[in-house]
């Protein structure tokens, strides 16, 4: 077996770890071994074998990353170079698991890590978030079913994949709740307000049944009756983001980012709002808590008397 057959093999079993082993979504599985055919280029292009990999030549392909693995002088951004070694770091696990090499070359130590620049998450003020609200005009069917698509989103704090996956069968108004897949297929239980309510069981009640196919199982339709696209609800509070007049590129992360902020500023305890969110770590969770001190400081600063001026 040649080495690129060899290294293919392991990708196809690596994929079947990542999927069955570990019950990562498709997207994830996909974007993971897409990163580990960058590496395998890299110890081809460098006649290294994979087996006998060490800490050194790891440290040159983070720098290959950065540098030139696109051609020429142009790398990846960091926040690339950051996951690709986290999926090789998983597949390094994996060959471990399977006996195929002895010690995994990249350990867990803060020494050998890929630091990046976390971006604080954009979240809309409350003003912002009204407006946003009384964009759809809820007269028409599709205003009807983008009202409760808005609400919706931000009375949960769903991911985008979890809202347009979910079906009429999930939900439970008579308890405010909504049973969603999130990543890894992992089942969670999210609540539901009463403002997203009434306007889920105005579009459950008058509008779905106008737009939907009878065997359409889908909680949010399009025009043409069949389950809306991820790329369509983007689309949807893209524009209405642009109709209030808020703040440039608004996205549905956005109302993720503005639900969990607006809770931590409400006195949520941390380990809840991780809880609703989804995140398996409370590391994930915690950088929400930045954003809340961060706008702390411009209300002092801004209001305080004796603060001055920065």
């Amino acid at each position: 077996m040649d080495v690129t057959t060899k290294l293919q093999d392991l990708l196809r079993k690596y994929s079947r770890y990542l999927k069955a082993g570990l019950a990562r979504s498709d997207r994830t599985v996909s974007v993971y071994t897409s990163d580990i055919q960058t590496f395998f280029t890299f110890i081809k292009l460098n006649a290294l074998d994979l087996e006998k990999i060490t800490r050194e030549e790891v440290r040159h392909y983070l720098a290959w990353l950065a540098t030139s693995a696109k051609g020429g002088n142009h790398g990846y951004t960091r926040t690339s170079i950051a996951r690709k070694f986290v999926a090789l770091r998983s597949f390094y696990k994996f060959l471990v698991g399977c006996n195929l090499i002895d010690t995994n070359p990249i350990p867990r130590t803060k020494q050998f890590q890929v630091k990046i620049d976390r971006k604080l998450p954009t979240f809309l003020t409350y003003q912002e978030i009204d407006a946003l609200m009384q964009s759809p005009d809820i007269s028409t069917a599709t205003g009807a079913r983008d009202k409760a698509i808005l609400e919706l989103l931000y009375s949960s704090g769903m991911r985008l994949s979890e809202i347009a996956g979910i079906r009429v069968k999930d939900i439970n108004l008579h308890d405010n709740e909504l049973l969603i897949r999130g990543k890894g297929d992992k089942e969670r239980l999210v609540y539901i307000g009463s403002i997203a309510r009434e306007s889920l069981d105005r579009y459950l009640s008058y509008t779905r049944p106008l737009l939907a196919k009878p065997t359409e199982c889908a909680m949010f339709v399009n025009r043409y009756g069949n389950r809306l696209s991820t790329r369509s609800i983007e689309k949807i509070v893209s524009t209405h983001a642009k109709k209030a007049g808020t703040r440039p590129g608004v996205h549905t992360h956005t109302l993720r980012h503005s639900f969990a902020t607006h809770l931590l500023e409400g006195g949520a305890d941390l380990r809840v709002v991780q809880e609703l969110l989804g995140h398996a770590s409370p590391t994930t969770t915690q950088i929400y808590t930045h954003i809340t001190q961060t706008e702390a400081r411009k209300v002092y600063m801004a209001t305080h008397p004796r603060a001055g001026k920065e």
